[in-house]
């Protein structure tokens, strides 16, 4: 039997469709990924914490999900849209179904809906604050709340998907990685691995094996860890991690880093790369500013060209807020990327300092993996440290 479910926006839009998932109703900004596959690491990237996911590619859930592929510890997204929910699940690692996956974490689904005009909306007049629901079937009272729920800004969610304590990562031990992944992301042998500390802002999974792979020791932190914490572990270098919504608030963990730029655990200043929230923390520790973007970044397609070499790679986005290049202190910044869609800014680099950083996920989890040079890039900048 099937169940209804509606889906609402600010501006008085409704979608009507068909229930899946964790019954219920739940609020939050909504947002398109245009994403083909990878609908798991979507899921469970911590970065989705407050929103509302609509993935335009139309046939969603036909291999499954696994243990393998969770990106974090869990679900963080407030609700999941889909045109049409497959009711088939082949693939040789799926251990359930997508609508079951959902049910179990308590997240509420709704298929059915055209989600090419609702992505055409959200481009149209920008993203929006939405209300999905399967209990509460009135379009009225669901627009209603939908006007009176918190968006973005101005909250600090950093602190919601953060760690509750430091532990070390052991390239997935006890997290499900696969024997597949564990070839693909062999250990470097290296004569003395870096020790890298993560200040977790909702860092994925595929960005400390990413490390780790590299032969990189990984401490993660909670995002509330303050400098003198960090320099006690004595790191060789300092990532700063990617994370969900508005990077002004998170005003922890900007003055940490400024702490740790202008007062470094050793004498010789210490590395740090930042990926997608965490180069808004770099920009704002600096000095500049950030602004919400009209829709965001969300998907695995996005064009970035290197202002230096002239190449251009296909990146994995997802991210709401960008860094204003205007407002950077060009004395000490320099632009290292740009998004080729929107002009807008992708990457900076210190010029005095061994600190750089990209608004995009080269780690991918899912998408290409052009980018993913720039770890070893990372663990250049600590061996000459």
């Amino acid at each position: 039997m099937t169940k209804p479910a509606m889906l609402v926006l600010e501006d008085g839009t409704v979608f009507e469709g068909v229930a899946f998932g964790a019954p219920g109703e739940r609020s939050g900004e909504v947002v398109f990924n245009t994403s083909m596959t990878g609908y798991q690491e979507v899921l469970t990237d911590p970065s989705y914490c407050g929103q509302i996911v609509a993935m335009t590619y139309p046939l969603i859930g036909n291999y499954g999900v696994n243990a393998d592929d969770a990106e974090s510890r869990g679900l963080w997204l407030e609700g999941f849209v889909v045109k049409e929910l497959s009711r088939i699940t082949s693939n040789f690692r799926a251990q359930t179904d997508l609508d079951t996956y959902l049910r179990d974490h308590g997240v509420p689904g709704i298929a059915g809906i055209d989600t090419r005009e609702l992505t055409k909306r959200l481009r149209t007049a920008g993203a929006m604050k939405g209300v999905l629901s399967t209990k509460d079937l009135d379009a009225d009272s669901l627009i209603a709340r939908a006007r009176a729920a918190p968006g973005l800004e101005g909250r600090n969610l950093a602190e919601t998907v953060t760690c509750d304590k430091t532990y070390q990562w052991d390239n997935g031990r006890g997290t499900g990685v696969s024997p597949v992944k564990k070839r693909n992301m062999a250990e470097t042998a290296v004569p003395h691995s870096p020790r890298v500390v993560v200040l977790d802002c909702g860092v994925k999974y595929g960005i400390l094996r990413r490390l780790r792979s590299a032969g990189c020791e990984v401490t993660v932190v909670p995002a509330s860890t303050g400098a003198e914490q960090i320099a006690e572990i004595d790191p060789d270098g300092l990532m700063l991690s990617n994370g969900p919504g508005d990077p002004e608030p998170v005003t922890d963990v900007i003055e940490t880093v400024r702490s740790l730029i202008e007062n470094p655990p050793r004498k010789t200043p210490l590395p740090i790369f930042g990926i997608c929230l965490g180069q808004q923390i770099l920009a704002l520790a600096l000095g500049g500013k950030t602004y919400k973007l009209k829709f965001g970044h969300h998907g695995a397609n996005h064009p970035v060209k290197d202002l230096r070499t002239g190449e251009v790679a296909i990146t994995v986005q997802n991210h709401g807020f960008c860094v204003d290049i205007d407002s950077l202190p060009t004395g000490d910044v320099e632009i290292t990327h740009i998004n080729l869609n929107d002009q807008t800014l992708e990457g900076l680099r210190h010029k005095h300092l061994p600190i750089f950083s990209v608004q995009y996920h080269p780690e991918a989890c899912p998408g290409p993996h052009d980018a993913q040079y720039l770890f070893n890039r990372f663990i250049e900048l600590m061996r000459k440290a």
